[in-house]
């Protein structure tokens, strides 16, 4: 289904050129793609499954609060994460698919149109890219790891502190939270520090990256996933003794 989505919708549409966007209410971008892909999916799902409920990113404020506060089962989606990348023709973007069940994820999709590949999970099951079974790719250190920063919604003292040198081996921050869950479940990076992510932003990727091993929290050491938020912190690490290094760091 996502798949489909992103070569029908998605891709079509980024290799047109003058792509603009308007700006929400919260500052982020959003685009006629992303909305036309939302309504797409929504449908679909509501046809595949009539009983179960829906939150997307492009719903109005007061729909999202009144999904939230129903709980029980419903899909969460984002339609299209990394869309100011998306705008500026900068290709890392994805779509974001969870089941969210009081208060879990216990399904997992997130798609990357421009490389075609799929990353899944299933709550006690594993992870898998295309099909097949991903790990994390641990180290114990965070001198040692590679890995997410979005430095811009980091509060200044800890953005100086995680700027200074040598405190880890290197940074990255691509502009799509999917794309950054999904790549650290696959062992192409070693954690996440993100100073506040939606639930969109982090259901899907988050349990993906759990199920190939690493370890989630927020910044007081909660698990991700033990209370659920509209938004949230994250540290994600390869390894449960990464994961306590960065704690110890941002908590410093």
């Amino acid at each position: 289904m996502l798949k489909k989505a992103g070569t029908e919708l998605l891709l079509p549409a980024f290799s047109q050129v003058g792509k603009t966007g308007s700006r929400k209410q919260d500052g982020s971008i959003v685009t006629a793609t992303d909305i036309a892909c939302q309504q797409h999916l929504r449908k679909s799902l509501f046809n595949a499954s009539p009983g179960i409920g829906f939150l997307g990113e492009e719903m109005t404020g007061e729909e999202q609060r009144i999904c939230l506060q129903a709980g029980g089962r419903y899909w969460c989606l984002d339609p299209l994460d990394g869309t100011s990348n998306f705008v500026a023709s900068f290709p890392a973007f994805a779509l974001s698919l969870a089941l969210i069940e009081d208060g879990t994820p216990t399904f997992a999709c997130v798609h990357d149109p421009i490389k075609s590949e799929t990353f899944s999970a299933v709550l006690g099951q594993g992870a898998m890219l295309n099909g097949e079974r991903i790990h994390s790719q641990p180290v114990d250190t965070f001198r040692e790891a590679v890995g997410f920063i979005d430095f811009k919604r980091l509060d200044e003292p800890l953005r100086n502190r995680l700027a200074a040198p040598g405190i880890y081996r290197s940074q990255r921050n691509i502009g799509s939270c999917a794309l950054e869950w999904a790549w650290l479940a696959a062992g192409r990076a070693q954690f996440i520090i993100h100073g506040g992510e939606k639930i969109w932003d982090y259901s899907a990727g988050g349990l993906i990256a759990a199920e190939s091993g690493c370890t989630l929290s927020d910044f007081n050491g909660i698990q991700l996933f033990d209370d659920i938020k509209p938004v949230a912190s994250i540290i994600a690490a390869a390894s449960a003794p990464l994961h306590k290094d960065i704690l110890v760091h941002v908590n410093a």
